[in-house]
């Protein structure tokens, strides 16, 4: 695994992030010689579920009140 100074990270950051992009191999940052912070790639997102076809059965009236009005009694 690389390791490399918080100094050297800093003065090379965007070639940093597109290098463990291209070659997946994490890189420490270290400060005083003593480990910091891992950069590590990431992982492919997740397929998104389509919603079409998602509720398998009727929800019925979501914001009905099963109480009776009396507006129509006149």
């Amino acid at each position: 695994m690389k390791t490399m100074a918080a100094g050297k990270f800093k003065d090379r950051c965007l070639k940093t992030l597109d290098e463990v992009a291209r070659t997946k191999a994490p890189v420490v940052i270290t400060k005083r010689g003593r480990p910091v912070a891992k950069l590590v790639p990431c992982s492919a997102p997740a397929a998104k579920r389509s919603l079409v076809g998602s509720v398998l059965k009727e929800v019925g009236d979501p914001f009905g009140t099963h109480e009776a009005w009396d507006a129509d009694a006149s």
